[in-house]
């Protein structure tokens, strides 16, 4: 890189930002974080990191503060940012569904229906969204900004919530209902687009973003290899689905394979004991850190 400034990388910071840097440690970039500065170091000299809420990284990358940055494809439509959106990232807090922002109320209440909502007041962090979804419904409602704790809200200060949620859990702990679904959201990785329209920045985001996708490829799989007479190759390739593609070599020794592949993590207690009973020896699982196609 020459006469180049780093990319400026926004990350969220809060709920996300664990998931994050572990995503990007996987992908092969180490970021070490201050918990007194937004500013942390990365060990890629072509790109510098900042630590922002999620909320505000979508508006800083449209208007040039930021060079690319990853948030929600919430956050996007809720500030209407125009950026280029590079990767879809299948990967949330807790799990890997993606995050919902749903319309909620006590369970007692009688909204059940999108409709119902007419002439009443809802509290939201995503204001925007919130508006929009009442439009394309047709439906003539108060929306007010929540500062937080917005589950609390209801039914004393309104009368219906428009909260995020991935797993439902905190919802059915307030007793709390979900009428309906406005939007579905994973993260995104984002780019400003006059940066995107040049070559060597495209290229870098390109290429990270591959990595990314690779370290989320790996998530859940592990590689397994071990060594079988040949005798036994179609009878094991036949009982176990998950071998269906592997890599299969012959060894030294006549009358022997090494086969390798990846398989779901989930199924490996249930694999080995049925390699071995097939004949497989030296059977070695390994983690993974990327998976490119």
């Amino acid at each position: 890189m020459k006469n180049r400034k780093p990319l400026r990388l926004g990350l969220p910071k809060g709920s996300l930002q664990e998931a994050t840097l572990a995503l990007f440690k996987s992908a092969g970039f180490n970021i070490s974080v201050s918990s007194r500065s937004y500013k942390p170091a990365v060990d890629d000299p072509e790109l510098e990191v900042r630590l922002l809420r999620a909320q505000e990284i979508a508006r800083y990358v449209d208007e040039g503060f930021l060079d690319f940055g990853i948030t929600g494809k919430d956050w996007i439509a809720e500030t209407k940012a125009r950026v280029e959106v590079v990767q879809n990232l299948s990967f949330s807090k807790a799990t890997s569904a993606p995050a919902r922002w749903v319309l909620v109320v006590p369970e007692d209440s009688k909204i059940t229906k999108p409709a119902h909502l007419a002439g009443k007041r809802i509290a939201t962090e995503a204001v925007g969204i919130t508006k929009d979804y009442l439009r394309k419904h047709n439906i003539k409602a108060r929306v007010e900004f929540s500062w937080g704790a917005t589950e609390v809200k209801v039914p004393e200060l309104v009368d219906a919530i428009v909260d995020i949620t991935e797993t439902g859990s905190s919802l059915r702990a307030n007793k709390l209902r979900v009428v309906d679904t406005l939007m579905e959201s994973y993260p995104q990785l984002i780019a400003n687009r006059a940066v995107w329209r040049d070559a060597w920045s495209r290229k870098k985001i390109h290429t990270l973003a591959l990595l990314l996708e690779g370290a989320l490829n790996a998530r859940g799989k592990v590689g397994i290899k071990m060594n079988v007479p040949a005798a036994k190759l179609p009878q094991l390739l036949r009982q176990l689905p998950a071998l269906r593609n592997p890599t299969v070599a012959p060894l030294a020794q006549p009358g022997w394979v090494a086969i390798e592949t990846i398989i779901d993590e989930v199924v490996v207690r249930e694999i080995i004991p049925r390699l071995k009973e097939l004949g497989a020896e030296g059977i070695i699982e390994y983690s993974l850190n990327k998976v490119v196609f």
